[in-house]
C-alpha cells in the first residue's frame, strides 16, 4: 500500500496493524498527526542506525516514555553525540519523516554552530514536503533561536522573501510568543513589536499556509498585548484596503479578541 493509496488515521485505535509496522520501520511516512505520533521511535531507532552502542540505545528506550518533542530532542542529541554529520547526512537523506525530524533536531544538537550556520542547515527541512519534519525544523531550532532573539529576527527577515511559501512560514511560526508544545518567549510576550520586521513583511501574503501563521502569531500577542494587535491590524487595513490576504489575517488574528 502506498502513502498516496491510503488515507491517514485519525486515531491511533484506527491505525491498521501492516502499517504501524511499516511505520516504524521507516518505510512509510505518516499522513496525520496521529500516525506520527504512533511511530515506535526505539524500533526505528534500531532499523536506521543498528550499530549504535547499547548505551546510547538504552538512553533512546528512556526517553522513547516520555513526550514526543523530549523524544525527538533526546534522539537527535544521541545520534549527534554517537555519529556526527555523518548521521546527520543519514538522517536528512531518509525516506522516513520521524528520521528526517531527527536530523532537525541534531542540527539543534550540534555544539558551536552560530545562528547563521543553523537556519542554513536547517533550510532544506524547513521547506520539506512532509509537514510533521517542517513542524520539527522550527522547534529544533526555536531554543537557539529564543535564545539570541534580535539576531533571530534579523536573521529570520530575509526568509520572508524566500520564494517557498513553507520557509516563510518558518520565519514567522519559529518565533510565535507562544507557540505550540514548546516554551513561551517572554520577550516578544512583552513587547511583540520587536517581531514586525517579520511580520510586516508576510501581512499580504499570498499563501494562505503563511496567512494562518501570522494570524496564530497576531493570535498568540493577543493575549498579552491586545491593544497592540488591534491597532496593527487597524494600520495594516488602511494601509491596504481591499487587499484580501490582510482581511483575512487580520480576522484571523482578532478572532478571540472582543
Amino acid at each position: 500500500m502506498t502513502p498516496s493509496s491510503r488515507k491517514g488515521a485519525s486515531r491511533a485505535a484506527d491505525i491498521p496493524p501492516d502499517v504501524l509496522e511499516r511505520l516504524s520501520l521507516g518505510e512509510i511516512s505518516g499522513l496525520t498527526l496521529t500516525e506520527c505520533l504512533a511511530v515506535d521511535q526505539a524500533r526505528l531507532l534500531r532499523r536506521v542506525f543498528p550499530e549504535l552502542p547499547a548505551g546510547t540505545l538504552a538512553l533512546a528506550d528512556a526517553a522513547c516514555r516520555q513526550g514526543i518533542l523530549k523524544r525527538m530532542a533526546t534522539i537527535g542529541q544521541l545520534l549527534w553525540n554517537a555519529c556526527g554529520p555523518a548521521g546527520l547526512a543519514r538522517c536528512r537523506d531518509h525516506a522516513a519523516d520521524t528520521v528526517r525530524g531527527w536530523a532537525c533536531f541534531m542540527i539543534g544538537a550540534a555544539p558551536d554552530l552560530s545562528l547563521q550556520a543553523r537556519l542554513h542547515a536547517i533550510a532544506p527541512l524547513a521547506d520539506d514536503e512532509h509537514f510533521g519534519v517542517r513542524e520539527w525544523a522550527w522547534m529544533a531550532l526555536r531554543p537557539a533561536l529564543a535564545g539570541q532573539l534580535d539576531e533571530a529576527i534579523a536573521q529570520l527577515t530575509p526568509w520572508t522573501a524566500s520564494p517557498s511559501e513553507r520557509q516563510r512560514r518558518f520565519a514567522c511560526e519559529a518565533l510565535r510568543p507562544r507557540g505550540v508544545w514548546c516554551a513561551h518567549l517572554a520577550a516578544l510576550k512583552r513587547d511583540p513589536a520587536l517581531a514586525l520586521p517579520i511580520l510586516q513583511a508576510l501581512r499580504a501574503d499570498p499563501a494562505v499556509y503563511v496567512q494562518d501563521s501570522v494570524a496564530n502569531w497576531l493570535n498568540d500577542a493577543g493575549k498579552d498585548q491586545g491593544d497592540w494587535v488591534r491597532a496593527l491590524c487597524a494600520r495594516w487595513q488602511q494601509q491596504a484596503p481591499g487587499n484580501e490576504a490582510t482581511r483575512r489575517i487580520c480576522q484571523r488574528a482578532l478572532r478571540n479578541l472582543a
